[in-house]
């Protein structure tokens, strides 16, 4: 059994993927090919409709799509942008690599995404944008926090890689505030084959400012009007992501909420399960759990051969790193909480009835010891 099973999931578009790169290796475009643009494209309509389709950007790495978004908000040193304390390190490690300093905001205990009351409670008169990331697959307050940011004049980045196919309200997880990024990481809900990203936005101006940041702060060969970056996403890439997309529109997203469901009716009476806010549906980028005891847990999965993770056991205030700033010396306990208690279990939209009642079967049989 996988954790993630990425050869199911491409056994379903291998015909298309094999389609896909065989024209790239026709045309022999292997930056900027046609690719990227249909790639752009398509993904823009899917989140903004035919009629007033999103500006999408694709770039190398959902690391670098936050970079390229910080960069052409014109986010730098001297700059507070507040985050979560709870997730990958790539939303925070960005914001310190523009110059800018990340400030954690603790989270919600239920939801796992930062709290708006907290972020509130955050803002100096250096804070200049707030990045939510919508974790595990669910998307973060947005009305709350859109009436903050527009109390205090602050921008929003949605961090979306972990949400890409679930909504809010009827919007799409990668339409929220002044910018958006997801990842194409292999093992995120839309994965590609290799690293992958891309910036989404309603703003023509800022959309044009985030393609010049992703090709060296240019608009043509040798003219660069900000400073920039090589953040571009291959012809390669993109026909991967393209080709697998359809069929992660039409089947994987509906899928991946029954597999969730299914989860939680048989386990919600024996271990916390995914709270979903009644505004918001779920990708499950990973179906996260709190056990009473998640060693114990993990000992009972292995014995079973079922794989197993952990998705955060360190808090980033707590990481090395960050270790200097003024925030890491505060408390997040919500945030702590969750990192010593929380463990994922292995999740695809193409997990068979019969893996999923194994896998159950074990998570009951441990918390009955």
């Amino acid at each position: 059994m996988q954790f993630i099973d990425i050869k199911a999931i491409h056994a379903r578009s291998a015909a298309q993927i094999d389609a896909a790169v065989a024209k790239v290796f026709e045309h022999g475009r292997y930056i900027n090919g046609p690719e990227v643009y249909e790639l752009e494209a398509t993904l823009g309509e899917f989140l903004g409709g035919a009629a007033n389709p999103l500006h999408c950007i694709a770039v190398a790495s959902g690391t670098m799509a936050l970079e390229v978004a910080l960069r052409a908000l014109k986010i730098g040193p001297g700059d507070e942008v507040i985050t979560t304390p709870f997730t990958w390190i790539s939303t925070a490690e960005t914001i310190a690599l523009v110059g800018a300093t990340p400030v954690f905001a603790d989270i919600e205990a239920d939801t796992y995404n930062i709290d708006p009351q907290e972020v509130e409670k955050a803002i100096t008169p250096k804070t200049k944008a707030i990045i939510p990331v919508d974790l595990f697959g669910q998307m973060a307050d947005y009305p709350a926090l859109e009436t903050i940011a527009e109390k205090h004049g602050l921008k929003i980045i949605e961090d979306a890689a972990q949400s890409f196919g679930a909504e809010q309200n009827g919007r799409k997880a990668g339409t929220m505030g002044n910018a958006a990024t997801t990842s194409f990481f292999p093992a995120k809900p839309l994965g590609g084959y290799g690293d992958g990203g891309a910036v989404f936005t309603a703003d023509a101006q800022l959309a044009e400012d985030l393609r010049a940041v992703t090709n060296h702060g240019g608009k043509e060969r040798e003219s660069h009007y900000i400073l920039g970056t090589n953040g571009r996403c291959d012809s390669l890439q993109a026909a991967v992501i393209h080709a697998k997309f359809a069929n992660f529109r039409d089947e994987e997203i509906e899928l991946r909420q029954k597999v969730g469901a299914r989860y939680s009716e048989a386990l919600k009476n024996h271990v916390v399960v995914p709270v979903i806010h009644p505004d918001n549906t779920h990708i499950y980028a990973q179906y996260t759990i709190r056990p009473k005891n998640r060693d114990s847990l993990g000992e009972v999965l292995r014995a079973a051969d079922i794989p197993s993770a952990v998705y955060y056991r360190k808090c980033l205030h707590e990481q090395e790193v960050f270790t200097d700033l003024a925030c890491a010396k505060k408390s997040f306990p919500n945030a702590e909480k969750a990192s010593r208690e929380v463990i994922s279990l292995p999740f695809h939209p193409y997990l068979s009835e019969a893996d999923q009642d194994r896998i159950i079967e074990a998570v009951i049989q441990q918390v009955k010891l």
